[in-house]
This record gives C-alpha cells, structure tokens and sequence, in this order.
C-alpha cells in the first residue's frame, strides 16, 4: 500500500525508523586505515571492468548508487541511500506536507488502486472512493506503469491541475475528475470522545505531533467540559518518525524523569533526554492513560509507551510491539539524496532496550473483532535479515502470568459486531478506564 505520500516503505522495508536529522557537516567521518585503501582498489577495479565489458553499456551514476545501495544493505534493515521518490518521501515522512491530491494507492494486477482518500483533500472532494481503479492521468494510459512512476505524476506543485481517469466496480463508464493539486498536510493526530474517554490516535511522528497531541488533549477536555476519566493513546500500527517528536508526545503525560536515552558505538556516546513538564505542569493532569500496541508499533511509538510504562505512568494493553530500538541519522547529501545511518540504540527510562523483544504489554488484549488475526503472519524487527542484536536480552520467563484467559476473549467477530464493537482492543481499553468511575466534575482550565 501506498499514500502520496510516505510508500509502504515507512511501514515495511524501514518500518519508519527514529529519525534525527543532522546536516552533512555534522556527521562524523571514519578514521581511514591502511587496509581501507586496498579493499578501495578492489573495489575500483571491479567498477572499471564492469564500466568496460558488461554486455550493456551503464553510466557512472547507476553503478555507484547500486554500490551505496549494497554497502548499506550489509549492515542493517534500516540504513539506506534515497534518492528519487524514496528522497521525496522520506522528506514528507519528516515534514508531513507535500503537494498532490491526498490519495492513499496501491498496486493491484498492474493497475493503481485508491484505498482511501484523505478526508478535506482534493481527490476527497472530487468524490474519489476506495476501491476505485486509475487508468489514464491526463489522457495518458497508466496500466503497465510502476507504482511510484505513477504517484510522481500524481504529484506536483500546488495549484497545478491534474485530470484523473477513474473506474469504479459496478459502474460502467468511465469517471473523469480533474482537479487542483493542493499542499496535503498530513494529519499526525486524531482525537475523539467516547462516554468520558478521550481517545488519541497518533499514526506518525512527524513535525508538531507532540504540539498536536496537547491540541487534542485540550481539545477533550473542552468537548467534555470538564476532566475525561481518563486517556486511550493508540500507537498501533504507528510505524515511528523523529525522535524529538516521541519525546514531546511522552512529555505531555510525565512531569519529569527521563524520557528515553540513546548510545553511539563509543561508550561515552550517551545521550539522555529528560521530560520537561515539570516546568509547565502536566499536560494531562495526571489521569489514567492506556496505551494500545500491536506488532505494528515501531521505533519512536515504542519510545512513548516504553517510558509511559516504566514510569507506571500508564499501562500498555494489546500485543507485543515490533522491537525497533535503534535510531537512524539522516544525512542530507544535496541533490536530492539523503544518507539514513544506523547510529546508536534507545534505551527506555529503566535502560531496556527494547530491540529484538519490543514492548511486552501489561495486559494482553488479542483483536479478535479481526476474523483472521490468528492466521495472517506477523513480521518484527526479529524476522528482518541483518538485524541489531540486543546486547542486554533480559528473561522475563520468571515473570508471575495469568495463565487464566479473559472469557470474552472467546467471542466471535460476529458476536462482537451484533453488539456494535468493531474494534475490540479499543473498546476493552475504553471498559477498562470507565471502570474508574467517572471524573470528579471539575472545569478544564486552560
């Protein structure tokens, strides 16, 4: 699946990485021994032969990206080259804008599908639907194109018009809508209210999610009218983004402590950031907070709920996350090329780190309103290739578990559906706050 904006990529190949951006001057250069110079030569008279006798002629650009590419892939999932689309992208995984028309597509038997637009867009507002098929922009047939050959075109500078043509199942003729590309903004944060609980949904880490997710705490208490019971955060399938960002998320919901920590390869390396509220009151006032994962959340998610739960400040439910505890430097080259290196580990607040193992919920909540969660296949950081090892594993076999399952783990997802629960990993997050009672009756100041 793909968004014009971040591809599956910020989900599968990096599975959005923790993202500290640096300029090229910044970076650090290794020291070059004596051996370097010979595994060069190697190298050069491989390039040169190759440049001189493969059967087809290649350009100097093709074989050095394609060697970059090889070099970084040597050493972990998560350090890559970008350039082109994958530049752009990571670009807009960062800033969370970029110009087009606000469709999430995919690729499906060689033609574009739209799975959804993005609500107050312009494809939104030309009546886009999912599950509606691409064939031509502006007049020229797509079918045959790649998926990121086509998303190029579909971007472009706002206030630039584009023609899309559409067919939709069941409808015989075609739909032809033309339409203005606008700057898309990415929205971080969702909130919501239900009964007298606030529910967050943060789906990246990009620029102002920690600002947005004050906005949305400030704007429950304003929609209740005085304090919610509590606060449902749901980091599921939240693939991360920058670092900074998951540190001012966490700091809405702690007044002090440190948030998350992050070592290099030298062991004086270290780098500790602390929270900040204590300087400006708390954010959430304290209150209950659930926070909900599942092997989907990732890298900065894993930052806010591993410092959320080793301060006891809020108790993590669902599934195991997806153990992604490095951080990757981003490294702007110029000419629309970016270096993304692995450069050091987080730790959480109790120095663990949560690479390979990830973040072991306090309460087990399985999405059985999922009729196949059972069957699909499930990847973590574990199952990629040339993956970190955690140099500190800690067993927690000894751990007291409740061996006794929670009876209504046992409803079907029609069961569930007849009484309304389309999602029951939110739904038990919700019972299980509005068993606090309700909030004293206190008018939200702010």
């Amino acid at each position: 699946m793909s968004r014009l904006f971040p591809r599956a990529l910020l989900q599968a190949t990096a599975i959005a990485a923790v993202l500290a951006i640096v300029p090229i001057g910044t970076g650090a250069m290794a020291a070059v021994d004596t051996g370097t110079y010979k595994e060069i030569a190697i190298f050069m008279d491989v390039f040169n032969r190759v440049k001189a006798e493969y059967v087809d002629k290649v350009d100097d650009k093709t074989l050095v990206k394609g060697a970059i590419d090889g070099m970084l892939a040597a050493l972990d999932p998560h350090s890559s080259y970008e350039t082109g689309l994958d530049y752009d992208n990571l670009r807009i995984q960062t800033s969370g804008s970029y110009g087009g028309l606000g469709l999430t597509v995919t690729m499906e038997d060689g033609a574009v599908k739209v799975i959804a637009p993005q609500e107050d867009t312009p494809g939104w507002r030309a009546g886009i639907k999912s599950g509606d098929y691409i064939t031509h922009i502006d007049g020229k047939l797509i079918f045959g194109m790649t998926l990121d050959e086509a998303i190029q075109q579909m971007r472009g500078k706002p206030g630039s018009k584009i023609t899309l043509t559409l067919q939709r199942p069941g409808v015989s003729d075609p739909l032809v809508k033309t339409m203005v590309r606008e700057q898309i903004v990415q929205k971080p944060v969702k909130w919501s209210v239900k009964g007298n609980v606030g529910i967050i949904n943060i789906n990246t880490f990009s620029e102002h999610t920690g600002d947005a997710v004050n906005a949305a705490i400030r704007g429950i208490d304003k929609q209740l009218g005085h304090l919610p019971t509590g606060y449902v955060v749901d980091l599921r399938d939240n693939g991360g983004g920058l670092r900074d960002e998951a540190i001012a998320v966490a700091d809405n919901f702690l007044s002090s402590g440190v948030i998350v920590s992050q070592r290099g390869r030298d062991r004086s390396d270290v780098e500790t950031f602390y929270a900040e509220s204590y300087f400006k009151g708390d954010p959430s006032h304290g209150l209950p907070v659930i926070v909900l994962t599942n092997a989907g959340t990732a890298s900065a998610s894993e930052i806010v709920a591993g410092a959320l739960q080793d301060h006891h400040r809020a108790l993590i439910m669902g599934e195991r996350s997806f153990g992604k505890g490095s951080v990757q430097t981003v490294i702007d080259l110029g000419d629309n090329a970016a270096l993304r290196l692995t450069t050091s580990r987080y730790y959480t607040p109790s120095d663990r780190s949560v690479q390979e193992g990830g973040i072991e919920p306090d309460v087990l909540v399985p999405q059985i309103s999922d009729a196949d969660y059972k069957k699909r296949p499930v990847f973590r950081e574990d199952d990629l290739r040339r993956h970190l090892i955690n140099e500190i594993k800690n067993d927690d076999s000894v751990i007291e578990s409740d061996s006794k399952p929670d009876p209504r783990f046992s409803a079907t997802p029609e069961q569930l559906k007849a009484k309304g629960i389309d999602d029951f990993q939110l739904d038990y997050a919700i019972k299980t706050l509005a068993r606090l009672g309700p909030a004293a009756q206190v008018a939200a100041k702010r």
